[in-house]
């Protein structure tokens, strides 16, 4: 993914036609659009393909199983268009290898999760975050996602995956993380939701954005 904007969309609506003209409000201030369960739930896998006339499209999908099972849900949603499939880590380096080999060969990627971004990512999840970085970076993924709301925590990540490694980083905006400080703090993206496709205007709002991240390169 090309680092011009650093600003990836979290699309987290369900109306097929809402999605489309967000998208292509915001095409020229994007890098990506992240896409979740509620969206293709509600229209179907179609979708993927719909937005990726935008913008590069990133699955968020968490997905978290067996290897086989991690092999076949990317190999679908690589195969509707998604550019990027988001997994976690908790379920071990067997399963994160499985989807991280299935993305070398179709040119694809992988982010791992390494903490969400939310508090209750604190009563489990950050305990285990700095040893699924180190897996990351093992496996050779493409990169990990790492909370804006905790802007020390992404440079704590930064710090063991090296710069071989992208942070995608999301909880900018209405979760109160700020873009301008996790970018210093050392993510190479930052994902906004709900202070964009929530905004009457989703391509002004998308342009604050990045001109305050900007300010800060």
């Amino acid at each position: 993914m090309e680092k011009n904007t650093r600003l990836i969309l979290a699309l987290d609506v369900t109306d097929r036609e809402g999605a489309i003209k967000i998208s292509e409000k915001v095409s020229s201030y994007v890098d990506a659009i992240k896409i979740g369960y509620p969206l293709v739930l509600a229209t179907g896998m179609n979708i993927i393909g719909e937005l990726s006339k935008y913008a590069p499209i990133i699955a968020d999908f968490k997905v978290a199983d067996i290897p086989n099972t991690n092999r076949l849900i990317c190999e679908q949603v690589f195969k509707a268009g998604a550019d990027a499939v988001i997994v976690q880590g908790f379920t071990g380096h067997d399963s994160l290898e499985a989807a991280v080999r299935l993305a070398k060969e179709k040119e694809k990627d992988i982010y791992v999760v390494t903490e969400m971004s939310h508090p209750g990512a604190l009563d489990f999840m950050q305990q285990a975050g700095e040893g699924i970085a180190k897996m990351a970076a093992g496996a050779k993924a493409s990169g990990v996602v790492a909370p804006a709301t905790r802007p020390g925590r992404v440079a704590e990540i930064r710090k063991i995956i090296g710069n071989d490694l992208s942070i995608i980083s999301p909880g900018v905006g209405a979760q109160g993380g700020s873009a301008s400080d996790v970018i210093k703090a050392g993510a190479d993206w930052v994902i906004v939701g709900r202070s964009i496709y929530q905004s009457d205007e989703p391509g002004a709002a998308a342009r604050k954005i990045v001109d305050e991240i900007k300010e800060v390169l």
